[in-house]
């Protein structure tokens, strides 16, 4: 009965909203920076209208062609200016949302952890959109004459504010899916790795994070493809809407086109997720463990 009964500590104390967007912040920055190098990878791949080659070979590319390694890193400032509130407001939207629809024993239902999710993935594009169009056009800059190529304020500058939310809709038709599938996935996950009194080690919840993560970014490639084809330079002359350039990439180039990157993708989400979501478990732990509220 007093196993029945066990509630972790974690489980116990809600963190104020305020903490969970400062710990979301800090947790996206540090996903954000180890994966990067892959993310550019997945970038170039979905851009492209030919083939590229694999991952492999479109990596060392941009090492021996681009500059060395830095050149995987092209994008990264202006993506963690984004991330930040991106990450900030995707995990502690969730958390917010999860907590006023649970049950008073801490349970809550699929439906509402779905709606929980949802809902934290439609809050979240107010900084995506602006922070994805920005890296994604810098990811961009160096398959460009030297003579075009742009800095991150002067790419910013030139679209302005309605710029920078061009493929908004798609950047929607992706991250709310993806938070529906991702939120549940990583919850009954971590439930299902917990040991017998409820509490989770370093190893499970990077299983976890990165198993959830990596599902729902497969899932979701299409609408990445679609909202990367958008949001490059010149794209949506090109590709005008989300439903003309579905049907675009589908006539010219195949259906498999739309799952162009999936791979790299999963590769990057997966890592991404279970480093952040290590971070966010593990800064919160922190804070109630040492009565820092």
């Amino acid at each position: 009965m007093a196993t029945a009964e066990y509630k972790p500590v974690q489980k116990e104390k809600k963190l104020p909203l305020h903490i969970k967007l400062a710990v979301g912040a800090v947790a996206g920055v540090i996903g954000t920076s180890c994966i990067f190098p892959i993310d550019t990878v997945k970038t170039r791949l979905q851009a492209s209208q030919t083939k590229l080659g694999g991952p492999i070979t479109v990596f060392k590319n941009i090492i021996k062609n681009e500059g060395g390694p830095k050149a995987l890193y092209k994008g990264l400032a202006a993506n963690l200016i984004g991330v930040t509130p991106e990450k900030a407001i995707k995990l502690a939207a969730n958390e917010y949302f999860r907590e006023h629809l649970e049950n008073e024993d801490g349970s809550i239902a699929l439906q509402h952890e779905i709606l929980a999710g949802g809902s934290a993935g439609v809050c979240q594009v107010v900084a995506t959109n602006p922070m994805e169009i920005t890296k994604l056009r810098m990811q961009l800059q160096n398959l460009l004459p030297a003579a075009e190529r742009k800095t991150t304020m002067q790419i910013v500058s030139e679209m302005g504010i309605k710029g920078l939310y061009t493929g908004t809709a798609a950047t929607l038709a992706r991250d709310v899916p993806f938070s529906i599938l991702f939120f549940p996935g990583y919850a009954n996950l971590k439930k299902m790795l917990a040991d017998e009194r409820g509490n989770n080690s370093m190893g499970s919840l990077l299983l976890a994070g990165g198993g959830a993560g990596a599902f729902a970014a497969g899932a979701v490639t299409p609408t990445d493809v679609v909202k990367t084809r958008l949001q490059k330079q010149g794209g949506k002359e090109v590709y005008k809407n989300m439903s003309f350039a579905f049907q675009k990439i589908w006539r010219e180039e195949g259906l498999m086109a739309l799952y162009k990157g999936a791979i790299p993708r999963m590769v990057v989400v997966g890592p991404l997720f279970a480093i952040t979501l290590l971070s966010f478990e593990a800064q919160k732990s922190y804070m109630i463990r040492n009565g820092l509220l």
